[in-house]
């Protein structure tokens, strides 16, 4: 890494960092969701892999805003993390509802580091008042996290579920069961009778 000599140039230096990221994600997208198997999973990861290309642009664009060429400094992080994301695509898996859980594991934390390095890039850029730069990125920082709650909606409403052996869905399936046996036996007006109460000793201590 450069000498870090100012907020400016630690900015510069994060850009670099983040254009690198955001390169290696649009050769390591198509192959995670090749390696998918949900449908709604694999339309998900082509949608981003297009907003990926635009956080590129954007990242070029931030690069103009400073007078300087785009230019990438090696992402170690974003490296290791699309190597692991790899490793867990190749894993052997009894059946593909788990390997597409892990493929979800291993794309959000891609997207937390994301988020964590354009949050860290907006504050500074924020405090050296480049509000073209902050704009670009804010843009971004929205569709990172979009893409992440995208990944948990999948996870909870399908592949989470396909994931479970036969065994693990009994037990879930015993577990909702009993929760929803408590919630019937709860008396209809118990809520509303604890409401009530609380608002009974709420008035007697005001009158104290």
């Amino acid at each position: 890494m450069a000498g870090i000599d100012s907020l400016r140039t630690l900015l510069v230096e994060q850009l670099k960092d983040i254009y690198d990221a955001e390169t290696r994600l649009t050769k390591a997208i198509p192959k995670l969701a090749r390696k998918s198997t949900n449908d709604e999973l694999k339309e998900a990861f082509q949608h981003h892999l297009r907003e990926t290309e635009e956080h590129v642009s954007r990242i070029e664009q931030a690069f103009e805003e400073l007078d300087l060429s785009p230019k990438a400094r090696a992402c170690v992080g974003m490296k290791g993390l699309i190597e692991e994301g790899d490793e867990h695509a190749r894993d052997a898996y009894d059946h593909d509802g788990l390997r597409d859980a892990a493929i979800i594991g291993a794309a959000q934390r891609v997207e937390h580091y994301e988020i964590a390095a354009y949050g860290t890039a907006i504050a500074h850029a924020k405090l050296l008042e480049l509000d073209k730069i902050v704009s670009l990125l804010e843009e971004t920082l929205v569709e990172e996290k979009a893409a992440d709650r995208t990944l948990t909606d999948i996870a909870e409403s399908a592949v989470n579920l396909d994931a479970e052996s036969p065994e693990e869905r009994k037990v879930s399936t015993r577990r909702l069961s009993g929760r929803r046996g408590i919630v019937m036996m709860r008396p209809a007006g118990s809520q509303r009778a604890s409401a009530a109460d609380r608002s009974r000793r709420s008035s007697r201590r005001r009158r104290r």
